[in-house]
């Protein structure tokens, strides 16, 4: 049995570039996303056409639990999960409503929940994975007028740490990664000089690539299973 993957939110940026990672690496791919079906599609095809993996696509809400358990029913293996899919949401705390909050927490948080349950079950079986999610600076730091984000990529990093020690008995890792900011269509809320102003800030000098977070995921997935719980800065020194 060959080397399997599960990505969720692997349409574009981050996700895509970690498709592309684990695809040159050898793995077959399961590739998730709630919209962006054709974009999928296309990475998909690409991806099996260059590296001659499997790659099977899934549509649906990462922050659904139903859909995650449909998702999870036809993988029998599973050697990493990475939980890539997240949204934002800037603006005042008073000007945020009650579906805006539960929009990013049911993805951010409440979708890692429901995919880390299932896939431990598998991992369980054979003593053996890599979970992998992906956080943000903000979770750690906070950022101004993103609440929510920034309390659902906290939850994220605490998460991952409790559950790095539940599961380190059986062999399997949990380890995040905390992003700065990242050239993705994420920023495109922010003005060019907005973007001046954040990268004025940022030690390195420059945003990061998604390809620079797909490497650092790549060798998550297959770092020796002593590292463990921990939150893996990529940010520029930021």
């Amino acid at each position: 049995m060959g080397r399997n993957v599960l990505i969720t939110g692997a349409s574009r940026g981050i996700g895509a570039a970690i498709a592309t990672e684990y695809a040159a690496g050898g793995y077959d791919l399961i590739l998730n996303t709630s919209k962006s079906s054709a974009d999928l599609n296309t990475l998909a095809f690409k991806l099996i056409t260059q590296y001659g993996i499997n790659c099977i696509n899934s549509i649906g809400d990462i922050g659904d639990p139903d859909y995650v358990r449909k998702l999870f029913s036809s993988v029998e293996h599973l050697d990493v999960l990475i939980n890539n899919a997240g949204v934002s949401h800037i603006g005042l705390i008073q000007d945020m409503t009650d579906a805006d909050w539960r929009r990013v927490i049911d993805t951010n948080l409440s979708g890692v929940f429901y995919t880390c349950r299932e896939a431990s079950g598998l991992m369980l079986k054979e003593h053996a994975g890599s979970i992998i999610n992906i956080s943000s600076i903000w979770g750690d730091q906070g950022a101004s007028m993103e609440v929510a984000y920034s309390a659902s990529k906290g939850g994220v990093n605490t998460f991952t740490r409790a559950l790095a020690k539940e599961l380190a008995p059986s062999g399997i890792s949990v380890n995040a990664i905390s992003c700065g900011v990242i050239n993705t269509s994420m920023n495109s809320c922010f003005s060019e000089e907005e973007m001046k102003q954040i990268i004025e800030e940022i030690p390195k000098g420059r945003l990061g690539t998604p390809e620079e977070v797909a490497k650092v995921a790549f060798y998550l997935g297959n770092a020796p299973e002593y590292l463990t719980g921990q939150i893996i800065g990529v940010d520029g020194a930021y």
